[in-house]
């Protein structure tokens, strides 16, 4: 990937995150299970956070500056797992699988796009908060995974 721009990374993260937006979206809606419509419309909302947040930086330079980072564990559940494309009707598990590869494609996304805005520290920040709440992301989806494989015996 290469950017001429910092405006040009910030149009990307953006359309990467209504991306997520639209997969989450689309996940809920096609779910029977009520628990995995909420799980996954609640994942909804928060990639909608970060496109507020892109869309917004000019006006939210205090919220950014003020935001507190935390050690967020790496199960690295996903690290042993293949993409795959969603399909409807995918038993939960793949979809959970799917979510989680997701997940740490954006949080190395974003650690790859904050050294590429090193010239611009505002910048780097926002991508240094849009990678910790990608790896919040990921850690929900291996913790419900791993959750779900215990139940399961494994």
């Amino acid at each position: 990937m290469n950017f001429n721009s910092v405006d040009e990374i910030i149009a990307y993260a953006l359309d990467k995150e209504k991306e997520a937006v639209s997969f989450y979206k689309e996940i809920s809606q096609n779910e029977s299970l009520e628990a995995v419509k909420k799980t996954f419309e609640g994942f909804a909302e928060e990639e909608k956070k970060h496109v507020s947040m892109l869309e917004n930086l000019g006006s939210q330079k205090e919220k950014i500056a003020e935001y507190q980072f935390e050690w967020i564990p790496d199960m690295k559940r996903s690290d042993y797992m293949v993409d795959v494309a969603y399909e409807k009707g995918m038993h939960y598990i793949e979809i959970l699988r799917l979510a989680m590869k997701r997940e740490e494609v954006a949080l190395q996304l974003y650690n790859e796009l904050a050294a590429k805005a090193a010239d611009k520290p505002e910048f780097v920040q926002v991508f240094k908060i849009l990678s910790q709440e990608e790896a919040k992301h990921k850690n929900i989806l291996e913790t419900i995974y791993d959750d779900y494989m215990a139940e399961q015996g494994d």
